[in-house]
C-alpha cells in the first residue's frame, strides 16, 4: 500500500487553520478553492468536484478537536482506486501552523498521480490559510 505525506507551514494560527479544515461542507471556499470547486454535504460525508471536473465522495471517518485532525475516504467511478484514506492535522509551528496530509492508498501505481494532486492541493491551501494569518505590525 502506497502512503504519501504532504506538508505545508502557513502564518495563520492553528485555531485558524482547524477552523477552515473542520469546516467539512466549504473546501471550495475556505480551504483549497479553485482546486475544489463545489462541494456538497451529503449523510455521513460529503461530495466533492475538483477543479478537473472529477466527483468523488468522502465518508468522513473522524473528526478530533483536540487532535485537530480530521479522517476521510473517498469513493467514486472517477477514482482508479481500490483503496483510499486520508487525514489532514494541524500543529502549532514557530511561524504559525504546520499542516499534515496523509494519503494510503492501492494500488501503489496510482501514487504519483494522487500525490501530484495533493502537491496542487496543498499549494492552494497553503496560499488560502496564509490570508488568515494575523497582520503584524508594520505590514499592510
Amino acid at each position: 500500500m502506497a502512503s504519501i505525506s504532504k506538508e505545508i507551514v502557513s502564518r495563520a494560527t492553528p485555531d485558524a487553520v482547524w477552523d477552515a479544515i473542520r469546516d467539512v461542507g466549504a473546501l471550495h471556499t475556505r480551504l483549497v478553492p479553485g482546486f475544489v470547486t463545489s462541494t456538497e454535504l451529503i449523510p455521513g460525508g460529503r461530495r466533492v468536484t475538483f477543479g478537473n471536473g472529477m466527483v468523488v465522495e468522502e465518508p468522513i471517518i473522524g473528526s478530533d478537536d483536540r487532535a485537530r485532525r480530521l479522517a476521510w475516504t473517498a469513493n467514486g467511478d472517477a477514482l482508479p482506486l481500490r483503496h483510499y484514506n486520508a487525514s489532514v492535522q494541524v500543529f502549532p509551528h514557530e511561524r504559525g501552523s504546520r499542516v499534515v496530509w496523509t494519503a494510503d492508498l492501492l494500488p501503489d501505481e496510482a501514487a504519483p498521480t494522487v500525490g501530484a494532486m495533493m502537491d496542487q492541493g496543498m499549494a492552494v491551501m497553503a496560499s488560502t490559510l496564509d490570508r488568515l494569518a494575523p497582520v503584524q505590525e508594520g505590514r499592510a
